[in-house]
């Protein structure tokens, strides 16, 4: 029995399929973009090479704004913003010169509604009344797309929504438009890109991650007795020390992450609520830094869909917080076995999809790619709460 099993809610069942009427979708894909290892691997080498053997391939498979649309020769689409997210009235983006993706109009004019061959709906708006679905009949082929990244935890109305939509976009890989909250990709990939801007490069163990004098780390804004991750802070801190930031904490003197984290050998990259790909912007920021990322969220074979093994440390690989303390403070003595944790990012770059101007531009691409094809999330709430 792992940590995580001390706290973690009993297992929840495995991925599930919106439906049998949505298997031959184009964006309907199984096992795709990072989805590296599926189980424990015996050997951390052997994973390891799994990893880069099949990463490129995997990558394939998510939304490239690395390269240029290769459907230039499908007619244009346009998509409809119907509420900006939060509230947060932002300028609608160019696909075309900043992703490289074409026939693609974007626009929040309600006016168009009747003209728009799809119409983008962010969850929180509509659950907490902000805004109201758009008006019924539907004009005909019109595709409404579900776009949520928060977790099950914080989404809330989901019964009030089946049948309503024909396609979903989230963090989840089995999305009809998938999109994480960040990304390897191999430098070599990069090279041969458009947009190198987009990658940020990683480097490998050289001597100033070796020698932080900074020990842990933890930013986090939302404090809530009730969840897991607090329960585990108050466990961790009394073995190791902990500095806090943020809301909870203190101010980051910094202003962002990542510059912290840099000071720090590990980071505590917890999730709110622990769902099956909910991976946030904490695991990428460590990973960003140089900091190894000591992880609470879904499983481990969850996290290695994302990262090679030897990349973070997860809370269930010991069977108690004590055990998981005198590990890192072991690493803190032994540069040798720290460098094992960090090795790896040689060759690799991280890819944060920008919120949202990408996400628009990647749903725009994602409706001319199955225009003239129209299914039906039958259950929304079964398939997110999978």
């Amino acid at each position: 029995m792992g940590i995580g099993d001390l706290w973690r809610p009993e297992g929840r069942p495995s991925i599930a399929a919106h439906g049998a009427d949505r298997r031959s979708g184009l964006f309907r894909r199984k096992n795709r973009c990072v989805c590296v290892l599926t189980g424990v691997c015996s050997s951390v080498c052997v994973a390891t090479v799994v990893f880069l053997l099949l990463v490129g391939v995997c990558l394939l498979y998510l939304p490239d704004a690395l390269a240029p649309d290769p459907l230039v020769s499908l007619s244009p689409v346009t998509l409809l913003i119907w509420t900006y997210p939060f509230g947060q009235y932002r300028e609608l983006p160019d696909c075309l010169e900043l992703f490289q993706i074409d026939g693609c109009t974007l626009t929040d004019d309600e006016l168009r509604y009747p003209q728009a061959d799809a119409v983008i709906i962010h969850h929180r708006e509509i659950a907490t009344g902000y805004a109201d679905l758009p008006p019924e009949p539907r004009p005909p082929a019109q595709k409404w797309i579900w776009m949520n990244f928060e977790s099950p935890t914080h989404t809330r109305g989901l019964w009030r929504l089946g049948g309503v939509f024909n396609l979903t976009m989230s963090y989840r890989t089995d999305s009809d438009i998938f999109l994480p909250y960040g990304y390897l990709v191999p430098l070599a990939r990069t090279e041969r890109a458009l947009h190198k801007s987009f990658v940020l490069p990683l480097r490998g163990s050289y001597s100033s991650k070796l020698l932080r004098s900074r020990f842990v780390a933890w930013v986090i804004s939302n404090w809530s007795e009730s969840q897991a991750r607090v329960t585990f802070y108050y466990q961790l801190r009394q073995y190791i020390q902990i500095d806090v930031f943020g809301r909870a904490g203190s101010p980051l003197p910094t202003g962002s992450v990542v510059p912290l984290a840099k000071r720090y050998l590990f980071y505590l990259a917890l999730e709110n609520s622990q769902h099956t790909d909910y991976i946030t912007e904490k695991l990428w920021n460590a990973v960003l830094a140089g900091a190894v990322p000591v992880v609470l969220g879904p499983s481990r074979q969850n996290y290695e869909r994302f990262l090679p093994p030897e990349a973070f440390i997860h809370v269930d690989d010991f069977p108690s917080v004590e055990e998981l303390a005198q590990y890192l403070l072991m690493l803190r003595r032994s540069p040798a076995q720290m460098r094992r944790h960090l090795d790896w990012r040689r060759g690799y770059g991280v890819r944060q999809p920008t919120f949202f101007n990408e996400h628009f531009c990647t749903a725009c691409s994602a409706v001319r790619k199955t225009r003239g094809r129209t299914n039906v999330v039958r259950d929304l709430r079964r398939w997110f709460h999978s």
